[in-house]
């Protein structure tokens, strides 16, 4: 969880959402990534899809032996591709300021640990306090 909160605080540092991602294969972190949606002008790059798609192209098999650390709970589109490539862990940072369809994902069949961690609570308080605007805009309200 660490390295997730290391990339949140890389995003905020940039100008854009303190949210962070890892994705861990083996006990070793193969994909790195946070949200850059104002970096990139992009509607896509949430943390998770950031640390995929910089993890690069992976065998079914690779997905299916991965954890995907996350500093807030995903969001559904988020949330799909964990459903997509059958990445069967998803430990989340916190589900305080914001919950992603976290009950699907278990349904799913999904191990979803929920932390509370403080850090990752307190970036996204303070970044919602600060950057209201740019927060609802991030989760499309």
């Amino acid at each position: 969880m660490e390295a997730a909160v290391e990339e949140a605080r890389k995003g905020l540092a940039e100008g854009g959402i303190p949210i962070g991602s890892v994705l861990v294969c083996d006990g070793k972190i193969i994909g790195r990534g946070h949200n850059q949606r104002v970096q990139h002008g992009s509607v896509i790059h949430h943390a998770e899809m950031n640390c995929l798609e910089n993890a690069g192209r992976q065998k079914a098999s690779v997905y299916k032996r991965c954890t995907l650390y996350s500093t807030l709970s995903p969001c559904p589109m988020c949330s799909g591709a964990v459903l997509l490539y059958g990445i069967p862990k998803l430990i989340v940072g916190e589900n305080k300021t914001f919950q992603g369809p976290e009950a699907y994902v278990r349904s799913q069949g999904v191990d979803v640990e929920l932390r509370q961690h403080p850090e990752c609570v307190k970036l996204m308080e303070d970044f919602i306090r600060d950057r209201p605007e740019l927060w609802n805009e991030d989760i499309g309200v």
